[in-house]
């Protein structure tokens, strides 16, 4: 059911009050005609836009007075696209905004805080750590449209043929279980990945992190965090784990390996859903095993929360606003939630969008089975930059060009200047 503008609009002007406004793609205040607003998606073109684009029409057509100018931006480009355009007042009125990104634009004043708009009516409806990671300083500035974190999926019929009954709960049980694979199958069972976010459980298995946000330290090269790296680089040697690939390729040859069954176990995210199921080796659904990725020497496990959320524009005016709060709050409603579900095999971000009908997808339901091992990020603004300098050292470390040691102290060093508050 449709909710008032009109309503939405005093909210947006309370909440605007010590705002500029004025975006390229805003325009006046007052208009004889519908007020068109721009949104900028950062989706796949090819699996997941199509979805969007229909919800959009769905959304015009329920929103006589509303019109939507719909853009796919490249993920990779977005991010840097927005600053600028927002630093030059000429971003667009809604943003598909990566997780990550969410604390950064925040702190620059790019984006409306939410509570109390439209877009949050249904806030309990959301999991919790979700909202909680869309806030920045007591605030929330966006609300959740989908999620995702890393678990460990596995063929089971590969598993099966090696006399494996279930996927692995440590690290030391999947070496054990990739050398059985070998042996009964000829395939490796496991390729690991030499990215920084692909490290993370490690780190969360020996209860650490790259920092430690509330005590404003550095702790990617503290001793616990060496003992998770020391566990990531043992899985690129011995029977059944595949040596590193660090080559510009690595993300496609590990995927294309396991979805045709040329070796058994990695770890990825529900974004590779549909691509999946187009394997050889998942032809039958069925056979995609999903689980919470390998406990560390804590005894617990845990991923990285990724995701996206849709956040508003603080610039522009308060009649553009209003119509962006509404698209907001259609958007993220569980009729679209599960429909985006559906189309795209990824994961709704409120717990009245697992339908019957969406956890019957065997991707989807494993990877709501994996959540709760899904660790928030801290509201750090500069936290999703800290993988970069992981990405420079780890493929060193893992080709053998680099000591860990080493490796980690340039990636210490690099770390605090990103964050020059933090001690190490």
């Amino acid at each position: 059911m449709r909710r008032g503008i009109a309503a939405t609009a005093l909210v947006a002007s309370l909440a605007l009050a010590a705002t500029a406004c004025g975006g390229s793609d805003s325009g006046s205040d007052k208009s004889d005609g519908p007020v068109t607003i721009t949104w900028w998606d950062t989706s796949n073109a090819t699996n997941e836009a199509p979805t969007y684009q229909a919800l959009v029409k769905q959304f015009e057509a329920a929103h006589k007075d509303i019109k939507v100018k719909y853009v796919n931006v490249p993920f990779d480009q977005a991010q840097n696209k927005f600053d600028t355009a927002a630093g030059s007042k000429g971003a667009p009125d809604v943003l598909r905004s990566e997780v990550g990104w969410t604390p950064a634009f925040a702190k620059k004043g790019y984006f409306l805080p939410l509570d109390g708009t439209e877009a949050l009516t249904d806030r309990s409806r959301f999991q919790a750590s979700l909202i909680e990671q869309a806030q920045y300083d007591g605030k929330t500035y966006g609300v959740p449209l989908v999620t995702d974190t890393l678990a460990l999926v596995y063929n089971k019929a590969l598993l099966k043929k090696a006399g494996i009954t279930e996927a692995p709960k440590t690290w030391d049980e999947l070496k054990s279980d990739a050398a059985k694979i070998k042996d009964k199958t000829g395939v490796d069972g496991y390729w690991g990945s030499a990215q920084g976010y692909y490290a993370q459980p490690f780190l969360y298995g020996e209860g650490t992190d790259t920092v430690d946000a509330a005590a404003k330290k550095i702790t990617v090269a503290s001793a616990p965090a060496k003992k998770a790296y020391a566990t990531w680089l043992s899985l690129f040697s011995g029977k059944g784990l595949h040596k590193a690939d660090t080559t510009a390729d690595a993300y496609a040859h590990r995927q294309d390996a396991f979805v045709n069954g040329k070796v058994a176990m990695t770890l990825e995210g529900p974004w590779e859903i549909t691509n999946f199921y187009k394997g050889a080796a998942f032809k039958d659904k069925a056979n995609l095993g999903i689980a919470t990725v390998p406990a560390g020497s804590t005894g617990k496990a845990g991923a990285p929360t990724g995701g996206h959320n849709l956040s508003v524009y603080a610039g522009s005016d308060k009649a553009h606003q209003a119509a962006a709060l509404a698209f907001v709050q259609f958007m993220t409603s569980a009729k679209s939630q599960e429909t985006i579900a559906l189309k795209n095999s990824t994961l709704p971000t409120r717990a009245d969008a697992y339908t019957a009908q969406v956890k019957a997808d065997p991707g989807i339901a494993g990877y709501q089975s994996v959540l709760p091992a899904a660790q928030p990020r801290p509201a750090l603004p500069e936290y999703s930059s800290l993988w970069t300098p992981l990405d420079t050292e780890l493929p060193k470390i893992a080709d053998g060009k680099e000591s860990l040691d080493k490796g980690l102290s340039n990636a210490e060093t690099a770390i605090s200047k990103l964050v020059p508050d933090f001690s190490k």
